[in-house]
């Protein structure tokens, strides 16, 4: 059953995605050349790691995330594995911690010779898989957690044979997919009643992504209205490019509609209560406290000192340009009073002139007092 988009009323439907400026991205990163379908990168509110080429064994980079910019080439890694890093994951709850894992001499078999993705939707009760269609198009399905006989919908999206990456905003209902080697980043918007996925929008990019890390909601910038925000791994320039995803808005005030409570950053469980199978609603907070109003800066140029010439009232420096035909009649006539008026003056000048110069002529040649 193939999925046709249905347009619908939606507050995320202007949704737009905003790439860094070259100055506040990741430059000079060797990025690793692994063919594996992983992100090979993860980002939290301080630190962005990226796992990067090496030779004997494995590495990964971490980078303040205000240390923008050109990275050295001899930037300190974190070198622990004999074999190559294959996925890393920061503890959600620590900043400080991360882990990281690699290849072994282990064999698993697969059924499908193309790996599919399954995302868990919140509270929808709603499983989101990413796939290969029978006529090896790519696809993605919704299903019902309750009944997983058949999915809900399903919908071939391209022809493309790199992998897809689903991301979903629990706060929003909003699905993003990514393909692997893809420029371009699609975004959903979930519901639970028909036609439960409606296409929004899709931000566009030449560069190709060999993954994507994604930012925790306490690290957005809800200032700026941002509700998610990528960054993305282009292996061929040796970048990663922040790509913030930003919801319109005229207002400058807190957005409360596009930022619900969403899960903090303190467990709700213990080790040891997780291990005793108590299971409890993760300790929720608001973005409130993150919002920093947009201070109106006003930029005032250096004063110089000013310099005129006023002639009959008129600053001829500072004279503005004429709007109307009439307003450049007036001032015609105006500049032409003007100019008769400076020849006249001229003249009498000249005539004052010759009148001393004869003067000085004849006292010259009179007989000299005794």
């Amino acid at each position: 059953m193939s999925w046709r988009p249905q347009y619908r009323s939606s507050k995320f439907r202007n949704v737009y995605g905003k790439v860094a400026n070259r100055e506040h991205c990741f430059d000079g990163i060797p990025i690793t050349k692994n063919v594996h379908d992983n992100h090979f990168c993860a980002v939290n509110a301080r630190f962005l790691a990226i796992v990067t080429e090496s030779s004997g064994g494995g590495s990964f980079l971490v980078i303040p995330l205000e240390q923008t910019g050109r990275i050295e080439p001899n930037y300190p890694k974190v070198c622990g594995h004999q074999g190559n890093v294959l996925d890393i994951k920061w503890n959600p709850f620590i900043d400080n911690i991360i882990a990281s894992c690699s290849e072994d001499t282990s064999e698993a078999n697969c059924k499908n010779h193309r790996v599919n993705r399954v995302v868990f939707l919140g509270s929808t009760k709603r499983l989101l898989t990413t796939g290969v269609s029978r006529w090896n198009t790519r696809q993605i399905a919704l299903w019902d957690q309750e009944d997983l006989s058949m999915p809900l919908i399903e919908e071939e999206i391209d022809g493309l044979s790199g992998l897809l990456f689903p991301f979903y905003d629990a706060d929003t209902h909003m699905l993003y997919l990514a393909g692997k080697g893809d420029g371009n980043i699609r975004y959903y918007e979930i519901s639970t009643e028909k036609p439960y996925l409606s296409y929004l929008m899709e931000f566009r990019s030449p560069a190709p992504q060999k993954g994507l890390g994604v930012m925790p909601k306490h690290g957005l910038d809800v200032s700026a209205c941002e509700v998610f925000r990528f960054y993305k791994l282009v292996t061929l320039k040796g970048l990663i490019e922040p790509i913030s995803m930003i919801v319109p808005r005229r207002s400058d005030s807190y957005q409360e509609d596009i930022y619900p409570m969403t899960p903090g950053t303190e467990p709700a469980l213990t080790p040891d209560e997780w291990l005793g199978g108590i299971n409890r609603d993760p300790v929720l907070m608001s973005l409130k406290e993150g919002y920093k109003k947009s201070s109106k800066m006003v930029f005032k140029a250096p004063i110089r000192e000013k310099k005129s010439v006023v002639v009959n009232g008129i600053d001829l420096l500072e004279n503005v340009p004429p709007r109307t035909e009439n307003e450049l009649l007036r001032m015609f006539f105006r500049q032409q009073d003007e100019i008769r008026r400076l020849k006249e003056e001229l003249a009498q000048k000249d005539i004052r002139i010759r009148q001393l110069q004869l003067e000085l002529k004849n006292l010259r040649n009179s007989p000299k007092n005794c």
